[in-house]
This record gives structure tokens, sequence and C-alpha cells, in this order.
């Protein structure tokens, strides 16, 4: 069975410092290292400096595009840094897919920084800042695309979830599963009619935190897209824990009872997948960073 992060084609290192140097000469790089590979693209390193991505599969293609027509124009009402596309690589024989450069962004992403309590409390606020910007800017502006995937279709995503946790549960990853089931228990919640511009994959991984602990940028906008709120507020659960969630909360504004109800299955889903991910391909970083959300999610 074909695993939805089999990669339909990777660039290897010495392919991308070729591609970069024949499209991009005035870059003239010398040295491309692995940053990251995802289930959508590859990620290199160049020079210290720059990062190239590469879709991994046809499906990221149009996501790269997204970010290039979007970030550019979204930047400026942000007050955390986002990454901005530079150069945009054309398709070759060699790779059939278009690719993007960015100028790399200062700071840690929070799944390697280990944020203390402290510095989770200033973190609530200054994410919360950022989600509100981000959601009062009009998706028609930008034109976004609704959610194209499903994302909170909570009753389909619970059936990949279950099986995903029963897999988890076998590998010894989480001990217990009894937990989950309580939380999936009860009534769904469905989507309201709000679309606000959103993230779309919001979690530790794509939070830079610089040297002092500071939330200082958010990366990875491929999933950009127009969608009820809870798509984003889902970190409320996953990544920061009771004390520091209420702060996020009251400073991010209100917030029915739905849609944080919404919010914390779409959590829930995300780092049971987020586990089994990190697990099956030994990301131990990942599995650490999953394991952490949930146990903010779990405890209430």
């Amino acid at each position: 069975m074909s695993l939805p992060w089999t990669s339909e084609e990777v660039v290897a290192p010495e392919l991308a410092l070729e591609l970069i140097r024949e499209q991009f000469p005035e870059l003239a790089p010398v040295e491309a290292r692995l940053l990251g590979s995802g289930w959508d693209n590859t990620a290199y390193l160049i020079d210290g400096a720059l990062v190239f991505r590469f879709p991994r599969r046809a499906l990221a293609v149009g996501l790269l595009e997204r970010e290039a027509q979007v970030l550019p124009r979204l930047a400026p009402r942000l007050p955390l840094a986002v990454p901005l596309p530079e150069w945009a690589g054309r398709p070759t024989s060699r790779f059939g897919w278009p690719f993007l450069g960015y100028r790399r962004l200062a700071g840690t992403p929070a799944s390697e920084a280990a944020p203390t309590a402290a510095q989770s409390l200033v973190a609530a606020r200054a994410l919360a800042a950022f989600l509100r910007a981000l959601h009062h800017t009009p998706p028609e502006e930008l034109g976004l695309p609704g959610d194209e995937i499903g994302r909170l279709d909570i009753g389909v995503r619970l059936v990949s979830a279950r099986e995903r946790l029963q897999a988890i549960v076998a590998r010894g990853v989480v001990a217990d599963a009894a937990p989950w089931h309580e939380l999936f228990a009860g009534e769904l919640p469905v989507a309201g009619p709000e679309h606000v511009v959103v993230h779309g994959d919001l979690y530790a991984r794509h939070l830079l935190l610089d040297g002092s602990g500071t939330l200082s940028g958010v990366i990875d906008w491929g999933d950009v897209h127009a969608s009820d709120p809870a798509v984003d507020l889902m970190v409320a659960w996953s990544f920061f824990r009771p004390g520091a969630r209420a702060r996020f909360l009251e400073a991010y504004g209100a917030v029915s009872a739905r849609t944080l109800r919404l919010a914390r299955l779409r959590a829930a889903g995300h780092t049971i997948a987020l586990l089994w991910y990190a697990d099956r391909v030994g990301d131990a970083t990942l599995l650490a960073a999953g394991l952490t959300a949930a146990r903010n999610l779990l405890d209430g």
C-alpha cells in the first residue's frame, strides 16, 4: 500500500545545486544541506542562507505555486515573519516541476526548541495576534480556494485517526487509546459558514522561535486556503498547555464552544497522524514533538 508521503520524485543535493546554478547563476551556490523532507517537499539549505524547496509529488506543485502568489501579498499584513519566495525555478528535462527559493528566516522550529512554560505564555499572545491579523484578511483579496481536502470533515477524518491510533498503540508510541476515544465520543461538530484566511497546517514544526524563545516566524504555507478558523485554532490545543492556552484564547478573542470543540478534534487527528508518520519514518525529533502535542491536547 502506498503511504501518503510516498515521493514521486526526490531531488538529490547534487541536482539541487546544478538546477540553482543553471537558473540563478548570480547565486553560484556551493553547498546544499538537507534541511527537511516532508510529505510534499524536499528542502535544502543553500550556503547556509537560502532555502530551496523542491516538490516530491505532483500534488505539491500547486501548493508551491499558491505560496508564490499569496505570500508577497500576505506578508505586509502579518506581525511575524513569513517566507518570501524570491527565486522561481522552472521545470527542466532533469526535474519536471517548478521549485522555489527563499531567504532563510532566523529561528529554530518550536518542535526542536522545546519552549519553557514562561516562553509559552509569551508565545501565546504573539501567536494570537498573528492569527487575528491572518484571520481578518479578506480571503477574496488573495483569490484563495476553500478547503479542498476536507480537513474539518471530522466524521471522515476520525475513521483514519482511529486506524492510525490503533497502529501507534500497537507499536507502543501511545500507551493507552482510551483518552483519545473519550475525546472522540459525543456529537461531532461541523464547520461553520465563516471563511477566513487560514495557514492550514499550523503546528510546532512550522513555528519559529528565536534564541530567547520568542516566536519569530511562521513557515510552510502550502496549505493556505479559506476555511473555518478552527483549522488554525487547533494550535491552541496541540501547542499550548492549559495555562498558555487560556492566555492565547483571551488574546485571540471570542471563540464559540463549537469552534473550540472542532479545533480540538482537528488537533487530535493531526497529532495522531504526526505520531504515525514520525514513527514510520524514524524521525525522533518529530515524534517527541507529537508526544508533547498529545499531552497538551489530552490535558483538558
